[in-house]
């Protein structure tokens, strides 16, 4: 199933092109594939149009639940705070005292314990900002904040995942810059399956997968977005959404915790670089869902698990405008996922944008 190298002779006749030609890209991360048909992005578009992220919000509004000194769902009050702020979802998918369901009476009927803690995490406190217009000194902070909560709900919780979704399209309900941390008792899909493909990884070639793969990335070039000396972004030769990214250190690390100063430093940096150039790209504050992925915690702390490499995904809906989404249905439910444009297509036009933000130089040119 292996799509063979560009320009080889196919056994169809012709010279394979990844940029015309439908191939399958493998993920070793999860194990699947991902059909690629660059050719299809040619097609008109008749379907749904999105409608932007609103450019006009306000930057403090008393009846937002997430500003300072307004009173949330609860009747709780936020502080005046000045920086990040943390406090419990007030509506959590996870609850510490859940009961457990009892025993199944069947193989195919089978339950099973879930027991957490959400907690919801303001990255600024002003509503009209977003990541990539904060000062990096101002997502140091946010940095911080992520590997204090990852460090404190790790000692009790196997898994932590910090998220952020950013943008109504990505079913975000409050504009505020925000993020959300779910900490459970259990490890979650994503997560057994990123520790299996890993360790599998690490015992047939002696290294760590994502490790091995930021190296030669940081070699190959081609996919390759942003960079600096402790991380770099790329699209994934595996991509599936349209201008998906895999944010990745260079140094083998584990865990968002384990991350140096200086690393926190030029995390702060390169993230800000790359959601600009996501900003650029449509001259739209660009939707996504984002997550960081690292080794377990809790019990996992006393384990090996130097087969895992700390890295974030981000997952863009866009395609061809503001507008215009990528939709996940039909044979993306169905067989397997498939995209509209290759992930060397996608790293080159991000690659090209500007990395000052088109609010910022409208405002040099007025």
């Amino acid at each position: 199933m292996e799509p063979s190298p560009s320009g080889e002779e196919q056994k169809g006749g012709g010279r394979f092109c990844a940029s015309e030609h439908q191939h399958a890209r493998y993920n070793p991360l999860r194990d699947d594939w991902v059909l690629v048909s660059a050719h299809r992005v040619k097609r008109p578009w008749q379907g749904q149009l999105e409608k932007p992220s609103p450019e006009d919000v306000p930057r403090w509004d008393p009846n937002n639940p997430l500003c300072p000194g307004a009173t949330r769902a609860n009747g709780e009050v936020n502080p005046q705070y000045e920086g990040t702020f943390v406090f419990p979802n007030d509506f959590p998918a996870l609850q510490p005292d859940a009961p457990e369901p009892g025993d199944s009476d069947h193989p195919l009927f089978r339950a099973a314990a879930a027991r957490g803690v959400c907690k919801v995490m303001c990255f600024h406190p002003w509503s009209d900002l977003t990541l990539p217009l904060m000062s990096l000194a101002e997502i140091r902070a946010v940095i911080d904040a992520w590997a204090e909560l990852a460090a404190e709900l790790g000692a009790s919780y196997p898994w932590v995942q910090i998220f952020e979704n950013k943008g109504a399209m990505m079913g975000c309900s409050n504009p505020h810059p925000h993020c959300q941390v779910w900490a459970s008792s259990f490890l979650p899909n994503e997560a057994r399956l990123e520790d299996r493909t890993q360790q599998q990884h690490l015992s047939q070639h002696g290294v760590p997968m994502l490790l091995e793969y930021a190296e030669q990335e940081a070699r190959r070039k081609e996919r390759l977005v942003v960079e600096n000396r402790d991380w770099l972004v790329v699209v994934p030769y595996w991509a599936t959404w349209p201008y998906q990214t895999l944010l990745l250190p260079r140094r083998h690390v584990c865990r968002l915790q384990d991350l140096h100063e200086g690393e926190r430093d030029s995390l702060a940096s390169i993230m800000k670089r790359l959601l600009i150039k996501y900003d650029n790209l449509f001259e739209v504050s660009f939707p996504y869902s984002m997550g960081w992925h690292g080794a377990p915690t809790a019990s996992y702390l006393e384990e090996d698990c130097r087969h895992w490499q700390l890295h974030a995904h981000y997952y863009p809906p866009l395609l061809r405008s503001a507008t215009v989404r990528k939709f996940m249905v039909g044979y993306e439910m169905l067989a397997q996922a498939q995209r509209d444009l290759t992930p060397e297509q996608a790293a080159e036009r991000l690659r090209s944008l500007p990395e000052v933000h088109y609010k910022q130089r409208a405002e040099e040119m007025s």
